[in-house]
């Protein structure tokens, strides 16, 4: 799978077994302060076709991967696909001034950078998730954590 570089507002990308079409989450702020009511921008990266960028369809925006947010703070928010509401996500500005999407990895929180669905069957509207593979960094030391979430 290719991985999207070159974006300084990247904050984690998402990839998925059917291709290597990638759907990139990035800042969305205005002179790095988050836009209050929408924080973050999803779209996609097309690799399939000539790897440009293209806003994700109504459909995709509204049932698939699309992301709510809720502000909880001057520099915190709440995140969660409209997919998927049980797993919540948190973008704070971090001890270097920068803004990260924080998540739990099995009780562990990391600074995500990449989400990879494997899907093994189902249908468009119902696909069946064998797992989620989430990678991102420990805050505390830096290092790359990668682990996956059954469900």
């Amino acid at each position: 799978m290719p991985t999207p570089t070159g974006n300084p507002k990247q904050l984690f990308y998402l990839q998925r077994t059917p291709n290597t079409n990638t759907i990139v989450i990035e800042l969305n702020d205005k002179d790095g302060v988050p836009n209050p009511d929408n924080p973050v921008h999803v779209f996609w990266l097309r690799y399939q076709e000539q790897g440009q960028r293209q806003e994700l369809n109504y459909i995709q925006r509204t049932f698939a991967y699309g992301i709510k947010s809720r502000r909880m703070g001057p520099e915190k928010y709440e995140l969660h696909f409209v997919s998927y509401k049980k797993y919540s996500m948190y973008l704070i500005k971090a001890a270097d001034h920068q803004y990260h999407v924080f998540a739990d990895l099995n009780g562990r929180v990391i600074i995500l950078h990449r989400i990879y669905l494997e899907i093994r069957g189902g249908s468009f509207w119902t696909p069946h998730v064998e797992y989620v593979e989430l990678k991102g960094i420990d805050p505390a030391n830096g290092k790359d954590v990668v682990g996956r979430i059954k469900i």
